[in-house]
């Protein structure tokens, strides 16, 4: 692992680090962020479309709030990245929309390895360079990877205590933000849908969900069907149905602070 940066930011380190990746056979990128008085707890933090591991880096307000809880945030990139990776014109599909599965097709197969990414390669990264606790993860994440917090904790019981997601793409395989993308990757969507996983598999870890009543991609995030889901499964959840928020940054640090307590509560 090499680091690229480290700076002093309230009492702790924002860190942004690479190292070789054996999943994605590729140089990845993450930031992480380590309070002044860290618990050993970590929360990953899963960014959307376009994203690099910078954006919630430095738009959420994450860090503030972690420094105060001791806990340790990981930022990391949402899909390979190079000249000898795959690419696509479209902005959601390719370099920087990985959408946190293993694709098994085309061009894809070779390098897009998120979700074998998120959950081995990285952690394994992580808890070798720094001094922190694998039986105290959470995750959370904004649309893309919003889809991804949920679809990872379902997919991986046990492995988080507490789950998390603003403005989820949560049923993406009647949406254009999942069905022509996850379809490309991995030949099928049901496997990758929030929605259909709960009602197969359930959720064996708390959950919280915060969503914009103006969010201008409302028609994709699929909210009313998962919402539908948790009620027919009787799943508990924290659900936020924000009047006049969008889909931007600024909604996601305006409700940073209780995504932060909420999963302090349950890593303690």
């Amino acid at each position: 692992m090499k680091t690229l940066s480290e700076s002093r930011c309230f009492g702790g380190t924002q860190g942004v680090y690479s190292h070789a990746s054996e999943v994605t056979g590729t140089q990845m990128t993450f930031g992480l962020y380590m309070p002044p008085h860290p618990t050993g707890a970590v929360l990953w933090y899963l960014s959307g479309l376009t994203c690099t591991h910078e954006n919630a880096m430095t738009k959420a307000g994450m860090q503030a709030l972690a420094a105060e809880a001791g806990l340790a945030v990981v930022f990391p990139d949402t899909s390979p990245r190079g000249d000898a990776v795959a690419d696509d014109d479209a902005f959601d599909l390719g370099q920087g929309a990985g959408f946190y599965v293993d694709a098994t097709k085309g061009p894809w197969a070779q390098h897009f390895k998120m979700e074998s990414y998120i959950t081995e390669d990285l952690p394994e990264t992580v808890f070798a360079a720094f001094d922190l606790d694998p039986e105290r993860q959470a995750v959370t994440g904004h649309s893309m990877g919003g889809h991804g917090a949920l679809t990872l904790a379902m997919k991986h019981q046990g492995r988080y205590r507490s789950v998390s997601a603003f403005a989820p793409i949560c049923n993406p395989s009647v949406s254009d933000w999942g069905r022509p993308q996850l379809t490309a990757y991995t030949g099928t969507t049901e496997p990758h849908d929030a929605t259909l996983l709960l009602e197969d598999r359930g959720l064996d870890a708390p959950l919280m969900i915060d969503t914009g009543l103006s969010d201008q991609f409302w028609d994709k995030l699929g909210t009313e069907a998962f919402l539908a889901a948790l009620v027919r499964t009787r799943t508990p959840a924290e659900i936020g149905l924000r009047d006049g928020y969008d889909h931007s940054y600024f909604f996601v640090s305006s409700f940073a602070a209780a995504h932060v307590a909420f999963h302090a509560e349950h890593l303690a």
